[in-house]
């Protein structure tokens, strides 16, 4: 898909110094996928304590 944007120059500069890439799509495919990334981490973050789990935590230890 081809899409037109307006980008901080400075900020897309500072991005193309930071990770050694070298055209501005590179930067934005890097960044748009690192948001997703942490976005999928956050929600699987928001489920710790939330799930139910049945076991013997004890004789999973022991059963190495």
């Amino acid at each position: 898909m081809k899409t037109s944007i307006e980008i901080d120059e400075a900020l897309i500069s500072n991005a193309l110094q930071a990770t050694g890439l070298t055209t501005q799509r590179e930067v934005v495919e890097v960044a748009l996928k690192l948001l997703i990334q942490i976005k999928q981490q956050e929600a699987i973050k928001a489920l710790r304590g939330n799930l139910p789990w049945d076991g013997d935590l004890a004789a999973m230890r022991t059963n190495l």
